[in-house]
């Protein structure tokens, strides 16, 4: 459960935690899990079956009265676990293959059993403290730093996961389940394995750090819980601070992936004359989109073809996404069958988690990186490839992929390489990133190998990761020869985020090219869209339009995020429709927006659509209420409505939580601005820089605070600061550079300008301002130049074309003209 730091940011996404997203949850040897003691394994299975036997003749009866046909009409709130072992009772090949699986194993209970690693007294150096690993009563111990640095013990209560590495989990009085940074390397000793090590090997993690494993970002009851055990309710008390974190199987059981099985059982036990018409034998969804389908080669192409087409929403993708995806939880009630985004709001495409042509950079997992594969566009589930209960690929090696890709794809004519030289599928088409220090993982994007865009964009490329020696140049240059020039693969998209990331001028133009291609893929056309909320113009007005209309949950919610500056009369008739839409999180986020409308001049059909949605908004962030990205959240809601007091108290909560979360510092310090007590909003800022005197966005508040409060010099160190530490931030340096200038350094501010159009050369308020200060100064040339290249960035832009006439007429009437 490694987590990476990262740069704070003054804003939070509408409708969950920014962090929650960001922040990776458990796939493989990661996690924890809380309650108080529970019943040994046989007696909670025995538990289970006995309340089958009773629940199951009153469900069967009530499923049989709400549709007797219709199994879509089930929901989870009717049901009950049933518990693995019940499922395989009927379902025993299934069962085989589980039991020994990852999921099976992915959370235990400390014993002889469960715990690989080395406890007889084994000791382990971090940084020069000593921790030790030891057994006394049958129990299993570790003695390390605590919360306060101090060598103490604790007892380990759960195993996480079990190769290539296991995390161990230890409880805390208050419900607290957090992960032990130290972990164990589960692979052999001949693979380098059998040994402690830390999950942060170069850097000091000390106690008062967040990445130490007693605090926030090492808990197991928000970070890991739900994708480590089935049907995980975490049960946090805002009131109290306290967990009382529950699951129904403490791994991940038949349940977790389909849904509470009470239905199932009393559909297998034929309880009702009605049953067998039920198609969905019980179940709340059947993950059968691979039933009679086949895959053939097409004669036109020789490219693998699938029989049917492909359903817009993929059941066992989404099913998957839900542990396999970058993503942040707004409800527990996952319900298999149904857009992920329905309960979860998945990362796209951005910075520090992709390569700006959609390589993992990150640990981002699976699913937003097949989802821009295509092979997802072309039908491909996650099963083709998996057995979905041994979660194990179901050929060795390439035959996996030659399932489908046989014949020329065996060939030399294909590889370019001869005999024992010649590279697995995986190597070229899926590369493999390590991650958690031992964690191999393979990108799913299935992309060609692009090393010219390794050139001119700094991306990685399958071929220089062998060819260590040589340049992706070298490496361009050959694919070229054997393939033409033209061989661009399917993600073509690359160049837009890269402009994007890199404040490139046709940044816009490329991104809106991407967000408008009805062939793009839909996870790539959201990630555009949502880039181009820094680019706002007629253009993208008419994307976000297309957008709040379109089929994919994803593309709706990046098109709302365009909408929090717009003015409450434009809201309503562009928003208030998807308040009534089909998945959770478009709902929610339409309901941030709207939640500053009056309700006085709305229908009352209209408010109660509002409430019900601003409920749900408001119950996602209080699910999240141990987190301070949702109660920074929470108070941007209040602030909206106008409700400062409550925003405030959202506010405090956030720092509470984690002082170190500055945007919560940054929004309160706002809120005080809004307020007229912008002398509390400077000791919020100062107390918060103590804290992180490395965060830009604290110095840049802290800076324009100082300005309100006219003290421009103490203003102006702290601006500049901000631009220092955040130089991919062109806002910082243009802020600092306008600060400098009004107190009659324009020849400085012109300096600083002029730096950040070598990193930002399409950066629109740079140029501005250096068009006007240019002016100011009486160079007529020098604004004009700049002018001209604000020009060719912005071709439709009729004020600026007319300021370029006035300036050539300036220039022309000139003296020496």
């Amino acid at each position: 459960m490694t987590r990476r730091r990262r740069k704070s940011s003054s804003r939070e996404k509408a409708g969950t935690p920014a962090a929650a997203a960001a922040e990776p949850k458990k796939g493989r040897a990661q996690g924890v899990s809380a309650p108080p003691a529970r019943p040994k394994r046989w007696l909670w299975i025995a538990a289970g079956l006995a309340a089958v036997l009773v629940i199951g003749a009153g469900l069967g009866l009530q499923y049989i009265a709400r549709s007797p046909t219709a199994p879509a009409a089930l929901e989870p709130g009717m049901l009950a676990f049933v518990g693995s072992e019940t499922c395989i009772g009927c379902h025993q090949e299934a069962g085989k293959l589980w039991h020994p699986s990852q999921h099976a194993h992915a959370m235990a209970h400390a014993s002889e059993d469960t715990v690989l690693g080395d406890f007889d007294d084994a000791r382990f150096d971090y940084f020069g403290t000593i921790s030790r690993f030891f057994k006394k009563d049958g129990k299993f111990y570790v003695e390390t730093d605590g919360p306060d640095g101090t060598l103490q013990s604790f007892e380990v209560k759960y195993t996480f996961g079990l190769e290539p590495l296991q995390q161990y989990l230890i409880e805390f009085p208050d419900g607290r389940v957090q992960a032990l940074t130290i972990a164990w390397d589960s692979r052999t000793k001949e693979e380098g394995g059998q040994r402690w090590f830390h999950l942060y090997p170069d850097e000091h993690i000390g106690h008062d750090d967040p990445l130490h494993w007693t605090k926030l970002n090492q808990n197991w009851n928000f970070m890991c819980a739900e994708c480590h055990s089935t049907g995980v309710a975490k049960n946090y008390d805002l009131k109290t601070g306290r967990f009382d974190t529950t699951w129904k199987e403490i791994s991940v059981g038949c349940e977790a992936c389909h849904g509470q099985g009470s239905a199932h059982v009393a559909w297998a036990k034929d309880w009702s004359p009605f049953a067998k018409k039920d198609t969905a034998l019980g179940l709340l969804a059947r993950f059968d989109e691979r039933s009679g389908v086949t895959w053939t080669r097409a004669t036109e192409t020789g490219q693998p073809k699938r029989s049917a087409t492909p359903a817009r929403l993929r059941k066992e993708v989404e099913m998957c996404g839900r542990c396999h995806a970058r993503r942040g939880i707004v409800s527990e009630d996952f319900v298999p069958g149904r857009s992920l985004s329905d309960s979860h709001v998945v990362s796209l495409i951005g910075r520090g988690l992709y390569q700006p042509d959609g390589q993992m950079l990150d640990e981002v997992y699976n699913y937003g990186s097949f989802k821009q594969s295509k092979m997802f566009a072309a039908g491909v589930t996650c099963s083709d490839c998996h057995d979905p209960h041994s979660a194990k690929l179901k050929a060795k090696g390439d035959q996996v992929c030659l399932q489908c890709h046989a014949g020329s794809y065996e060939t030399v004519a294909h590889t370019h390489h001869e005999g024992d030289a010649a590279p697995s599928c995986v190597a070229c088409h899926m590369p493999a990133r390590t991650f958690m220090v031992i964690d191999e993982r393979h990108d799913h994007s299935f992309r060609v190998p692009r090393p010219d865009l390794s050139a001119t964009l700094g991306t990685d490329n399958a071929c220089t990761d062998c060819h260590t020696d040589k340049s992706a140049q070298w490496a361009a240059a050959a694919i070229e020869d054997w393939y033409g020039p033209e061989r661009k693969g399917f993600q073509t998209f690359g160049p837009a985020f890269h402009a994007a990331w890199t404040g490139a001028g046709d940044a816009p133009t490329l991104l809106s090219a991407v967000a408008g291609d009805a062939d793009a893929p839909a996870f790539v056309r959201a990630s555009a869209l949502e880039e181009l909320t820094a680019y706002p113009s007629r253009e993208t007005a008419a994307l976000v339009r297309e957008g709040l209309a379109d089929p994919d949950p994803m593309v709706r919610i990046a098109a709302l995020d365009h909408l929090e500056a717009a003015p409450p009369a434009q809201l309503w008739p562009l928003v208030s429709p998807l308040l009534d839409d089909p998945v959770r999180g478009v709902r929610i986020k339409a309901a941030f927006l709207l939640g500053g409308i009056p309700l006085k001049d709305l229908p009352a059909a209209d408010r109660n659509r509002l409430a019900r949605a601003e409920g749900e908004f408001v119950a996602a962030q209080l699910l999240n209420g141990d987190r301070p990205e949702a109660r920074s959240l929470l108070g941007r809601y209040y602030s909206r409505t106008g409700d400062m007091p409550k925003a405030e108290v959202e506010y405090r909560a956030a720092l509470a939580l984690s002082p170190h979360f500055a945007p919560a510092a940054v929004n309160l310090a706002d809120l005080y601005r809004q307020t007229g007590r912008d002398a509390d909003g400077e000791a919020v800022l100062v107390e918060a820089l103590e804290l992180s005197p490395q965060d830009g966005g604290l110095h840049h508040a802290l800076g324009l605070t100082l300005v309100r409060l006219k003290r421009p010099a103490e203003a102006i160190e702290h601006l500049r600061r901000a631009a220092e530490l955040e130089p991919g931030r062109a806002r910082y340096a243009y802020v600092y550079a306008v600060g400098l200038e009004s107190i009659g350094k324009r020849d400085e501010a012109i300096a600083v300008l002029e730096d950040t159009l070598k990193r930002h050369p399409g950066d629109r308020e740079s140029l501005m301002a250096l068009i006007n200060f240019a002016r100011a100064g009486g160079d007529s040339k020098t604004a004009l130049r700049y002018a001209e290249t604000l020009a060719e960035i912005e071709p439709d832009n009729e004020p600026l074309a007319g300021l370029i006439q006035q300036l050539r007429g300036e220039i022309a009437g000139s003296p020496g003209n």
